[in-house]
């Protein structure tokens, strides 16, 4: 369906004004700029909002609205400003589906964003998926992660990284996303995290986020929906192996020995399914490794992201401050921040025994007293030491079980002064407490990674203080390690069909390479289930 409206850019409003009269103020300013009355206006509906800090302590909200006058005003003849113009929106549509006829009823492996958005637009449109999830729903994994974090007890098939709803779950649930959306998929994500219970504002922020608490009922509600739209969801049903004739896929065996009958299935089992990735690489589908990140968390107060973002005597009204650095070093590594967390915690993310992993998260009000964001270091092939598909897989591993062992079992935490000196931090010297979720101990983080990884670390923080003064501080904090930035790997899939090696396999979302957070997994989800729709005809016919 398409609409005409007129679309406003540029529109400034001071953060104090627009949290006293909301969209009040727009609706006044809109009318002054197409000198209108305000009761002229039938609908006022923003389409980015956005804080522009470049004046400091001149701050502003900026604001594209898009304008729907009432029946009968129209605007005055040569109407000119470079700021206004009439755009027309297209809603997103499913292709129509293809006409080969589908024997099995197509089989989603794995419940992360990709999963749960590819099996919704399979539901929607007559496929009946059946959803399959190694870990447990979203309620129970929750009380098995918090339980985690409190007592130590790690359950390998059900934790951050797996279950209902996918590593990003526990995490900042940023929304933000790089990809280009020429299809109308971002938006599309977005629409349908709304209709599940996100709030309107997610689909203007500049750069919008959920919170951990938020994403836990909005995936209950997204499963909801697949099941009443003809989906099934089943837990605890990792697949363990693929049942392959004459290079087509023919069936799924899962951990507790049923055989699934499949003729398609998506495969978006997220970047830590190391078990997984091992069953296909012995199968022979097609793998390669890529290079990706590995760093530490590094934690401020947040009044410091506040006042370096915001400046001195910024309005209470405003939110936590995010910022992103990127740096490039005398090795020729890139080194950046990675999953900015405002106002939230370090989080133990581990996901097998005896391997240490953190990542960060924050709740939707990010309303913590730290900041936190991964400071990652790009690395290859050659860090790696081989070109074998699970060589980075490997890595990760030997990096996780160096930070368990530095750690003892917990969360290894050190001041970066000490870093810089290669000696173990101790209490009496910490400023402030870690912001965590898990167990931590005061140690030295500088046997982790290779001396070339650290000296690019160290690079990258001196450049970072440059930009935000107080960012490589000596009493700031780190832990590690955050080693699952990325995929290590990538399973090969052809661009044009999405299939992989074998016929019926379809490689989807951020474990198989094809994306890297929450709203591009979704958007590949779609896309795959687009793929799908394009060749076949709906189950249900």
């Amino acid at each position: 369906m398409k609409k005409q409206v007129i679309r406003i850019g540029q529109i400034k409003v001071r953060p104090v004004e627009y949290s006293g009269e909301g969209m009040n103020s727009l609706v006044r300013r809109c009318a002054k700029i197409l000198f209108v009355r305000d009761i002229d206006i039938a609908e006022v509906k923003i389409i980015r909002k956005s804080i522009d800090a470049r004046k400091k302590p001149e701050l502003f909200y900026i604001f594209t609205v898009d304008v729907t006058l009432n029946t009968g005003i129209s605007l005055r003849k040569n109407f000119k400003n470079p700021n206004v113009s009439m755009v027309t929106e297209e809603a997103y549509r499913f292709p129509d589906s293809g006409m080969e006829k589908l024997d099995t009823r197509p089989v989603v492996i794995g419940a992360g964003p990709a999963g749960l958005f590819c099996a919704y637009y399979l539901a929607k449109n007559g496929y009946s998926p059946i959803l399959l999830e190694r870990g447990e729903d979203a309620d129970s994994r929750k009380v098995t992660v918090e339980t985690f974090w409190n007592h130590g007890i790690l359950n390998p098939e059900s934790n951050v990284q797996f279950g209902e709803g996918g590593a990003g779950t526990f995490s900042d649930g940023k929304l933000n996303t790089l990809v280009k959306d020429k299809y109308g998929r971002n938006k599309e994500v977005l629409r349908i995290l709304v209709a599940s219970g996100a709030s309107e504002e997610i689909l203007y922020e500049s750069k919008p986020h959920l919170g951990t608490d938020q994403l836990i009922e909005i995936v209950k509600t997204l499963r909801n929906e697949i099941i009443r739209s003809g989906g099934e969801v089943r837990y605890q049903k990792k697949v363990t192996d693929l049942i392959i004739k004459n290079g087509k896929l023919t069936g799924l065996q899962t951990q507790d020995g049923e055989e699934i009958a499949c003729n398609v299935a998506i495969l978006a089992i997220g970047h830590s399914a190391r078990d997984t990735f091992e069953m296909l690489y012995q199968k022979q589908i097609m793998m390669e490794s890529k290079s990706f990140a590995v760093g530490f968390r590094v934690e401020h107060k947040q009044e410091l992201i506040n006042r370096s973002q915001y400046g001195a005597d910024y309005p209470d009204c405003l939110p936590n401050a995010a910022y992103k650095v990127t740096a490039q070093t005398d090795e020729n590594r890139g080194v950046y921040s990675f999953c900015m967390c405002p106002g939230g915690y370090v989080v133990n993310t581990s996901s097998e025994e005896k391997r240490m992993a953190v990542n960060g998260m924050s709740y939707s009000k990010r309303d913590g007293v730290n900041a936190n964001s991964a400071i990652i270091v790009s690395v290859t092939q050659s860090d790696f030491g081989s070109d074998h598909p699970m060589a980075g897989v490997a890595f990760q591993r030997r990096l996780e079980e160096n930070a368990y062992q530095t750690g003892n079992g917990m969360i290894p935490v050190q001041l970066y002064g000490d870093f810089k000196n290669d000696k173990i931090s101790s209490k009496e010297m910490m400023e402030y407490e870690p912001a965590m979720k898990g167990a931590y101990c005061l140690t030295n983080l500088r046997n982790i990674f290779s001396e070339s990884i650290n000296r690019s670390f160290i690079q990258g923080m001196e450049q970072f203080e440059r930009m935000i003064p107080g960012f490589a501080d000596s009493k700031v904090l780190l832990s590690g390690i955050e080693s699952r930035t990325s995929s290590p790997l990538r399973i090969v899939r052809n661009e044009k069909t999405l299939t992989g090696s074998v016929i019926g396999i379809y490689p989807c979302g951020e474990g198989a390479g094809y994306a890297g957070g929450i709203t591009s997994a979704a958007m590949d989800g779609i896309k795959v289930a687009e793929a799908i729709g394009m060749k076949y005809r709906p189950f249900s016919e």
